[in-house]
């Protein structure tokens, strides 16, 4: 009877202390965002300032000297080569060509007069019945008439030549400006006003801007073609472009010009690029911001500058491991990307890096990981949130 009490006892302390035993304290891991480090090309850039510059830039001069007679363009206008532009006063040189004629036909009569009394002396002199002299007094006045017909023809073509610069015509299609010389003035190489207009092609631009000195001695270790033909290179150097009100013009150039050697007075050369404008918005002779393409590293490390904390020591950031502990890694950081840096070593793809709550963490420390939300995630459920 006893045993059964006693057993009774044991079975009811065992039970109550499990009842009322103090139950323990789940432990609680800082909740930190990470994401995957990844391996991916990473292009570079560089910003300077340029200038827009015509494809073609062609001056319009008067090539002879007369009154200007009449223009037969709209200035401003997009004008195709060959076109004709201006007339000067053709009256002058147009008597020129008469003139020309007229002595070309003279010529010509006097050539075919020697021409036939050459041909009647000659036989002549084969019978023994002209002399010596006779025979050449004929051939050298055929000779002579004959270089007079060349003479003449040349003038002829001179004169008309000449008449037709009276007709002043475009050299290339582009847009033209306004003219220079109102009608009725004297315009032509000695008068002091033969500029009658400009005409610019700026279907395709040029772009000017120059590069540091330093920029130029680390081009040979790049991947990219800047300017020069190279097989080795992988990536040709393209440029885009700011316009005035901050956006950025669709179209890309390709950097098609690098001096090879540095201005000692300014620590920098010259490169040009080509970009398409098939809609005129870039002007010739604007300034503009441009941004070329200097580098490509292949395979990089790149990881959010907010990820990584800067001290004495270095640059480091926390990697999580597999057993959901945080790791202090110290990094070789290289350029900056906007929000982003290029990390040299200490990383390696498939590694998880904290983003956020790195302010919560020492090395060695046990965190509860979660999957960082991407800034388009973000933006989606702030824009669902306002229209709620």
């Amino acid at each position: 009877m006893t045993a059964a009490i006693a057993a009774g006892c044991v079975i009811i302390a065992v039970i109550g202390y499990f009842i009322f035993r103090k139950k323990p304290v789940a432990t609680d891991y800082p909740t930190v965002e990470v994401e995957s480090v990844t391996a991916d090309d990473v292009k570079l850039y560089g910003e300077y300032v340029g200038r827009i510059r015509a494809q073609q830039f062609v001056e319009v001069h008067a090539r002879v000297e007369g009154y200007l007679e009449s223009m037969l363009f709209k200035e401003g206008s997009y004008i195709k080569k060959g076109q004709t532009l201006f007339v000067i006063d053709p009256k002058l040189y147009q008597a020129h060509v008469e003139k020309a004629k007229a002595q070309l036909n003279k010529a010509k009569a006097i050539y075919q007069k020697a021409e036939r009394d050459l041909n009647r002396i000659r036989p002549l002199y084969e019978q023994n019945a002209a002399s010596q002299l006779d025979l050449d007094d004929a051939i050298a006045a055929y000779e002579s008439a004959k270089a007079e017909v060349t003479v003449s023809q040349a003038n002829l073509t001179q004169a008309e030549l000449t008449l037709g610069y009276t007709r002043v015509s475009s050299p290339i299609s582009g847009y033209i400006s306004e003219r220079v010389a109102d009608i009725g003035t004297l315009v032509g190489p000695s008068s002091g006003k033969s500029l009658l207009a400009t005409i610019v092609k700026s279907d395709t631009v040029r772009v000017d801007f120059s590069m540091t000195a330093l920029d130029y001695l680390k081009s040979k270790e790049r991947n990219v073609n800047l300017g020069t033909q190279n097989d080795s290179t992988k990536w040709d150097s393209f440029v885009t472009i700011t316009l005035p009100d901050g956006t950025v013009y669709p179209f890309q150039g390709l950097v098609d010009f690098a001096d090879p050697q540095v201005d000692p007075k300014t620590g920098t050369f010259s490169v040009r690029a080509e970009m398409p404008n098939p809609d005129h918005n870039l002007l010739p002779g604007e300034f503009t911001k441009v941004n070329v393409l200097l580098d490509v590293r292949e395979d990089a490390i790149k990881v959010p500058v907010k990820a990584m904390v800067i001290e004495k020591g270095g640059a480091y950031i926390y990697v999580v491991r597999s057993d959901s502990v945080a790791e202090k890694r110290f990094i070789e950081t290289g350029p900056e990307m906007g929000n982003e840096v290029v990390v040299e070593r200490g990383l390696a793809p498939g590694e998880h890096i904290v983003v956020e709550g790195i302010h919560k963490l020492t090395h060695g420390m046990k965190v509860k990981p979660v999957a960082a939300r991407s800034e388009k995630t973000e933006e989606s459920a702030e824009g669902t949130g306002n229209e709620g």
